[in-house]
């Protein structure tokens, strides 16, 4: 009975997504229905788009999911342990020392440097004690201040201090034919995550529990830093930084469905799709004509959930 009902559950959940993701195709100034160009608008932008906010919100909210069960605490995710500052840093150095490079040239830099950041980041975790939870996203935030203050003086040092104030605004208006496709390779990140949900679960209790239930710690944290970089740098390189959107969705997830990180892979996916795309709708209608960046939605819900969650879990140390 009860599996049958979070059946239905999940598919009403799949049904409220599609309806938001047929709202997106249908959102816009163009006039898709009376224009002798909109069948072409149409299949050049608005699908593109939508696919786009479809496996964005899911790699995000999963990446999210997975750093939280890594490093064995609710507040972080790529952009409050500067992964995606670091991503960052490489896409702008990519930029600036070979300006004619493929998209997938970039995204392999952005990539390589979200995976040293993240790396760091986990060395730092396992050399330092701290003794509040609450301390670890305050550090990972510092760390992503330092690694983009490097990036905005190496962009005034090189002009190019345009090229990162796009990347800091993380929207979806230039994500078209042609330019999202390598986005399908997040695919590989939600498959990888699946395969080996069980294990990070393991690891998410921590490297002794882990190593005595016959889980190789080190090489789970390895590839699940690989999964995380991979998908930060993906996204980074297409649509820009989306903040605290895997801290949004796996808390919300866990504080309606708890901690089985298999069963409820699916719910942060959905959650990461709705939330990403309910903030562009809203960047979209806004101010029309025009459009905000959808990492300003995306920043206020998610400063407000992030501060939220710090005061309950200080209520809870205090107590």
């Amino acid at each position: 009975m009860r599996t049958r009902r979070n059946g239905w559950a999940l598919a009403g959940a799949s049904a409220l997504v599609v309806a938001l993701l047929a709202a997106s195709l249908l959102t816009g100034e163009f006039d898709i229905f009376s224009s002798e160009f909109g069948a072409e608008m149409f299949a050049i932008s608005r699908v593109p788009r939508t696919v786009a906010l479809v496996l964005s919100g899911a790699a995000m909210a999963m990446s999210g999911l997975v750093m939280q069960l890594l490093t064995q605490n609710r507040f972080v995710e790529p952009t409050t342990t500067g992964t995606t500052e670091w991503a960052g840093l490489g896409l702008m150095l990519m930029m600036f020392f070979f300006p004619s490079a493929s998209i997938m040239s970039k995204m392999i830099a952005a990539v390589g440097f979200a995976f040293i950041g993240a790396m760091i980041f986990f060395l730092f975790l396992r050399r330092v004690s701290l003794r509040s939870s609450l301390v670890v996203p305050i550090v990972g935030i510092m760390l992503g201040t330092v690694v983009s203050a490097i990036s905005t003086f190496f962009a005034l040092y090189t002009n190019m201090l345009q090229s990162l104030s796009v990347w800091f605004a993380g929207s979806f208006t230039s994500v078209y034919q042609g330019q999202y496709e390598v986005l399908w390779i997040v695919l590989a990140v939600v498959a990888g995550v699946y395969v080996i949900a069980d294990r990070l679960t393991l690891a998410g209790l921590g490297e002794e529990y882990a190593t005595n239930l016959g889980v190789n710690y080190q090489q789970i944290v390895l590839v699940g830093t690989a999964l995380i970089a991979l998908a930060t740098g993906v996204v980074t390189v297409v649509v820009g930084m989306l903040p605290f959107l895997g801290l949004i969705v796996p808390n919300l997830v866990s504080m309606l469905r708890g901690d089985d990180m298999r069963s409820n892979l699916p719910w942060v996916c959905l959650a990461g799709i709705a939330v990403v795309t309910v903030c562009d709708l809203l960047a979209r209608v806004v101010i029309a004509p025009f459009e905000m960046p959808v990492s300003v939605i995306l920043g206020i819900v998610g400063a407000i959930v992030f501060i939220t969650l710090l005061l309950k879990g200080r209520h809870r140390v205090s107590r």
